[in-house]
């Protein structure tokens, strides 16, 4: 009686050991993380991810033409002392920013341990241009007025344009990517992912011609 009294102390403990590990085993079912990330996301708003110099000279050249025909030949004359000719250098600051406020599950794809966060479309602000009037270099013949303010401010404008049409090829696209990674990858990974396992991409490799959607004109 007191051997029977002895297996059944045993077997309680062995019940309540077992009981124990389903217990624990039930609490360390996976969690899922991605409404999590989701909300950590969505928290960087709008986070500017690169930052672009850009010196840029405009040049332009003309000169007094006279047109016209004579004993029905046409003639094409170029004036004497009426050439101009001007360089302005023009200093601008180009910004890369990602908007998260839309962010959603949509925007991530899980296949096992591995996990991809497409990221919304960058976008790319002229945040700053101005002109340095003291390295203006300009020949203004004697038969010729100078440039005017007007002239100024609209060869201005051409450079602002022509430093946007440069930036597939600055680079700053992939820049704001990369920004990107760098400050996602390390909050991904505090959720329990690997590095090696984390990508951070676009939905499509951007062109010249998605150039016009991506541009934020912060200056006019």
């Amino acid at each position: 009686m007191k051997r029977l009294a002895i297996y059944f102390v045993l077997f309680a403990i062995m019940f309540s050991a077992c009981k124990g590990r389903k217990a624990e085993g039930e609490e360390a079912k996976p969690v899922d993380t991605i409404p999590v990330m989701v909300m950590q996301i969505k928290k960087c708003a709008k986070l500017y991810t690169a930052e672009y110099k850009v010196h840029k000279i405009v040049t332009h050249d003309d000169q007094v033409k006279l047109k016209g025909s004579f004993l029905q030949r046409k003639f094409n004359l170029t004036m004497p002392l009426s050439s101009r000719k001007i360089a302005i250098p023009i200093d601008a600051t180009l910004k890369a920013y990602i908007d998260f406020s839309g962010f959603s599950e949509k925007n991530v794809i899980q296949n096992g341990e591995r996990i991809e966060i497409i990221l919304p479309d960058p976008k790319v602000e002229l945040t700053s241009s101005k002109i340095d009037h003291n390295e203006i270099k300009r020949h203004v013949a004697f038969m010729r007025s100078d440039f005017s303010d007007s002239e100024l401010a609209d060869y201005e404008k051409q450079g602002r344009a022509a430093i946007l049409n440069s930036i597939p090829s600055l680079g700053i696209i992939e820049m704001a990517r990369e920004g990107a990674a760098h400050a996602l990858v390390p909050m991904i990974m505090q959720l329990g992912y690997k590095e090696e396992n984390i990508t951070v991409t676009f939905r499509k490799t951007f062109t010249s011609e998605d150039l016009p959607a991506l541009i934020d004109m912060r200056i006019e």
